[in-house]
C-alpha cells in the first residue's frame, strides 16, 4: 500500500474546481493539512454541491473564487501559475440532464473544454486530473467492470461525462497537456449536501433516517453500485496526481464489491438504531436511464498507482452518520 507524499504538496500551487463541493472540499482539506497553497473556483450554483461550511474552519487557509468554471477569463486567471489542476466542477445530477441536457452540455463538457484550452494556452505544464464517473459506462455488459468494457452511456449525464472524458485523451495525446482520468463509482461520506436528491445515494439515505423519514427505494431495491469512501477518493486523486504513470491514462475508481441498495438501506437504519423504507415507483425517465448493476475492477489503478480501497461499507457508513449526527443543520435545507 502507497502512501501519499505529503512534502510534494508542501506550498505547491494547486487549483480545485468545486472545491466547494462534497469530495472538492475533503480534497482540498487533505491538501491544506500537507501544506499546499489551495484556490477553489466554485459558483456555489443550486442545487449542487457547493456549502461553505465544508471548509468553515479551514477558510483563512485557502483562496476561495465564487465565479463559474464556464467563464473563459476566469478560468483563463485561475489556471496560471498552479502546479495541480483538480476538475471536480460539474453538473452531478442524472435527472437534471435528462430535463436539461444543454445545462449540462455547458457545464460538464463546455467547462471541462474551458479548463483543458485554458491550460493548453496558459499553463502548458500543469498536472491536470478530471472526475468523471462510472455512468459514462452505461449498462455493465460483465461485472465487475474494467477500462476495457465498451462505453455505451445511458442518460445525457453519462454522454457529457464520457466526451469530455475524450477531450482530456485528446488534449494528452494532440497537445502533450499531462492529464489524468478518474472514472469514479458512487462515492460516500462526510460533506455531501442532503438537501435533495441530485447526490449519491447513499448519503441522501443517511440523511432521510437522520430527520426521520421513510427511505423511498425505486423498484424492488436489488439494484446494485459500487460504494467507495470519500477519504479513499481522495487518496485516489492525489496518488493520480504525483505518480508521472497516471499521465494519459483513464482509472476507474471502486471498492470491488457490489452491494443491493436494499441491503445499503438496511445497514444505515441498523446503525441509526431507527428508520423504516418504502418501495415505490420509478420515474418514467429514471426507468429507462438507471443502471440495474455495477461493480469496479480497480486492478489497473492498483497496478499504476499503488492504490487500494480501504474503508469496509459499514465503518464507512459509521463514520458518515456520526458526522451528520454532529453537523446535520449545515446539510439541510
Amino acid at each position: 500500500m502507497i502512501e501519499m507524499d505529503k512534502e510534494l504538496w508542501r506550498n505547491s500551487n494547486v487549483l480545485l474546481t468545486g472545491g466547494l463541493g462534497f469530495i472538492g472540499s475533503n480534497l482540498a482539506r487533505t491538501l491544506v493539512s500537507f501544506g499546499a497553497k489551495v484556490t477553489i473556483l466554485d459558483s456555489l450554483m443550486r442545487p449542487y454541491g457547493g456549502n461553505m461550511s465544508n471548509l468553515k474552519d479551514i477558510k483563512d487557509k485557502v483562496k476561495i473564487i465564487k465565479k463559474d468554471v464556464r467563464d473563459g477569463l476566469i478560468v483563463k486567471k485561475a489556471v496560471k501559475n498552479k502546479e495541480f489542476i483538480f476538475h471536480l466542477a460539474a453538473q452531478v445530477d442524472q435527472t437534471i440532464a435528462m430535463k436539461n441536457p444543454r445545462l449540462d452540455l455547458e457545464i460538464n463538457l463546455g467547462g471541462t473544454v474551458n479548463v483543458l484550452e485554458n491550460c493548453r494556452l496558459y499553463n502548458k505544464k500543469v498536472k491536470i486530473i478530471y472526475t468523471s464517473s462510472r455512468v459514462a459506462i452505461g449498462e455493465p455488459e460483465y461485472l465487475p467492470v474494467d477500462e476495457e468494457h465498451p462505453i455505451d452511456p445511458k442518460n445525457v449525464y453519462g454522454i457529457n461525462k464520457m466526451a469530455a472524458e475524450k477531450y482530456c485523451i485528446l488534449y494528452n495525446r494532440v497537445h502533450d497537456s499531462r492529464t489524468t482520468v478518474l472514472r469514479l463509482s458512487n462515492v460516500y461520506g462526510p460533506r455531501a449536501q442532503l438537501k435533495h436528491p441530485h447526490y449519491g445515494v447513499l448519503n441522501l439515505f443517511i440523511g432521510y433516517v437522520l430527520t426521520n423519514r421513510t427511505i423511498p427505494i425505486f423498484g424492488d431495491g436489488n439494484q446494485t453500485r459500487d460504494y467507495v469512501f470519500v477519504e479513499d477518493v481522495v487518496k485516489a486523486l492525489v496518488l493520480a496526481a504525483e505518480n508521472e504513470k497516471s499521465v494519459g491514462e483513464v482509472f476507474l475508481v471502486g471498492s470491488g464489491t457490489e452491494t443491493k441498495l436494499i441491503d445499503v438501506a438496511e445497514m444505515i437504519i441498523d446503525n441509526v438504531g431507527k428508520g423504516d423504507y418504502q418501495f415505490v415507483p420509478y420515474p418514467y425517465t429514471l426507468e429507462k436511464t438507471d443502471i440495474m448493476r455495477f461493480a469496479v475492477n480497480y486492478n489497473k489503478i492498483r497496478k499504476f498507482l499503488g492504490w487500494i480501497p480501504e474503508t469496509a461499507l459499514r465503518n464507512g457508513i459509521s463514520t458518515t452518520v456520526s458526522f451528520y449526527r454532529k453537523n446535520l443543520k449545515a446539510y439541510l435545507p
